[in-house]
């Protein structure tokens, strides 16, 4: 598994920052660098075009900066391309959310893109765990839990444990603000969806 490091806002929540220093290893788009490396973090690389990356971090980190000048794809994917080219194919993107919401949208629909391409990948923010998922699938959640899903295309959905059983809806709110019943719940589908799942804090 590697950890990509978005230049969102720098998570707070304990969970994604347990995993930025859990030891995994951390890839960095640019801006994401810099104050990763101020709090201590060593990314085992450094991706994106370069612009937005502090002299002293570029001039540190130089032999593990990796400069993707084109410009079809922002930093995100430019990173999730450099893991893959390095062999891997988990990867729990962090940071990824807040601050510009084109930005914010742009990241969230991307994990579905790179779900099709058949990386094991997941988004952890502040507030939520983003899963893309594809046809019937079944997953350990807690009672109460908030569950909201979007949908990218399914059809035939139906859910089993929800509080509001979900239908074959097509706009992204429609899937939204639901919750788990019991221990686990079965989204049904023939398709591609995100499952967004709450943290249990405050239960």
């Amino acid at each position: 598994m590697t950890i990509l490091l978005a230049d969102g806002n720098y998570p707070i929540h304990p969970k994604p920052l347990r995993l930025l220093h859990s030891g995994e290893p951390v890839v960095c788009c640019d801006g994401a660098a810099n104050r990763f490396v101020a709090e201590g973090g060593v990314p085992v690389a450094i991706v994106g075009d370069g612009d937005s990356l502090l002299p002293e971090v570029r001039s540190r980190f130089a032999d593990r900066l990796h400069i993707v000048r084109e410009q079809e794809t922002n930093d995100l994917t430019k990173a999730v391309n450099h893991i893959c080219n390095m062999g891997e194919t988990e990867i729990v993107i962090l940071g990824a959310t807040g601050k510009r919401e084109c930005h914010t949208l742009g990241n969230i629909a991307l994990l579905m893109e790179y779900h099709r391409r058949g990386i094991r990948v997941k988004m952890l923010t502040d507030h939520c765990e983003i899963r893309p998922l594809t046809d019937t699938q079944t997953f350990r959640v807690h009672p109460r839990q908030q569950i909201s899903i979007i949908n990218f295309g399914a059809k035939l959905l139906g859910s089993e444990g929800l509080r509001y059983p979900i239908y074959s809806f097509d706009a992204w709110w429609q899937g939204t603000l639901n919750e788990a019943l019991s221990d686990e719940v079965t989204i049904c589908a023939e398709g591609d969806y995100l499952v967004l799942l709450d943290y249990v804090d405050a239960l």
